[in-house]
């Protein structure tokens, strides 16, 4: 890690169509990473990777028990990034004479899959030729009542070790530019840079600076161009053997390298690996605390919300310092 921009190693390259991948050879590399069959519980996916000892060395790293909450805030404002708003009204304002204590009560609603909320995607969420994770055919397994095969509610709460692959720290940049692929060369890089190894059953949260840009830049359309994981980037991921995929964006970068793909991460974490993702994060926060104590390696809590047969849940995850 490098304080100093002219040391820092050089940023991945910028061009959109940079490092394109065909359909045949994203098919190969989606059954190398592919991990059906692997566990007898398979609609919790690579969360069966977090066991209790995984848990008490999670807990071990807790240092100063600094509380860093990740979750944006609930956004009812229309924009470029999102397009649709969340919903939050007063449904008991407390002034119709009720007994005392007066109550005051709110509805809230959100679609939740795309750019703006912070949220988990279930297994059930993502099918690749038909097929969700461990083969199981979408169109069987998922109908207007929801999803009887990799819902959210299998998950429950996950309590890992987080790791914080901090990318515009390590390239001396304030942010990656929305289009930037991150490679894995560029994760082995943060590694060394930051310290940190990803393990089995960690939980990696990639950091491109883009909250920080749409502060200082304004919101744009981030399902047209966002930095995010290149699918060369994936092998490395499957390898190292984790349990949880996140970020300050979608994990996808866009525009997508794979011709006729617009979230190929996605296909190759949730459909393949069975790694759940997070998505819409707010890791400023951390990355500020992460840089003031030298360590990218916390206690990480998510807490979906159990709600049987949903695709997923809107989450306020936690690293616990």
């Amino acid at each position: 890690m490098s304080s100093n921009p002219d040391d820092a190693p050089a940023p991945p390259p910028a061009t959109a169509g940079e490092g394109a991948v065909s359909r045949q050879e994203f098919d190969a590399l989606f059954s190398a990473v592919r991990t059906w069959g692997r566990w007898a519980d398979a609609d919790r996916g690579a969360w069966n990777r977090v066991t209790p000892e995984q848990v008490r060395r999670a807990a071990a790293l807790v240092r100063s028990g600094t509380l860093v909450p990740m979750a944006r805030p609930w956004d009812t404002a229309p924009g470029p990034d999102n397009n649709k708003p969340a919903l939050h009204y007063m449904s008991d304002l407390g002034d119709v004479e009720p007994p005392e204590p007066a109550t005051h009560k709110d509805f809230i609603a959100v679609d939740y899959h795309g750019k703006a909320v912070s949220h988990l995607d279930a297994l059930s969420h993502i099918a690749y030729r038909g097929q969700l994770y461990e083969g199981r055919a979408a169109q069987e397994c998922i109908d207007a009542g929801g999803a009887r095969f990799g819902a959210v509610s299998a998950l429950g709460p996950l309590v890992t070790r987080g790791v914080l692959l901090d990318l515009p720290t390590v390239f001396g940049v304030p942010w990656l530019e929305p289009g930037r692929a991150v490679h894995a060369a560029d994760l082995v890089a943060a590694e060394q840079a930051l310290g940190v190894t990803i393990g089995e059953g960690d939980a990696v949260l990639l950091r491109s600076g883009s909250l920080r840009r749409r502060q200082e830049r304004g919101a744009w359309n981030t399902g047209a161009a966002s930095a995010g994981l290149h699918v060369d980037a994936m092998p490395l991921l499957a390898e190292r053997g984790i349990a949880l995929l996140g970020g300050d964006g979608d994990s996808d970068v866009r525009p997508s390298p794979v011709d006729g793909l617009h979230s190929p991460v996605h296909a190759l974490a949730v459909a393949a690996m069975g790694v759940p993702l997070l998505d819409n994060l707010d890791l400023e926060a951390l990355s500020a605390a992460s840089a003031s104590t030298g360590r990218y390696e916390f206690l990480l809590l998510v807490a979906p919300l159990n709600i049987p047969g949903a695709t997923g849940s809107p989450v306020s995850p936690v690293a616990v310092l």
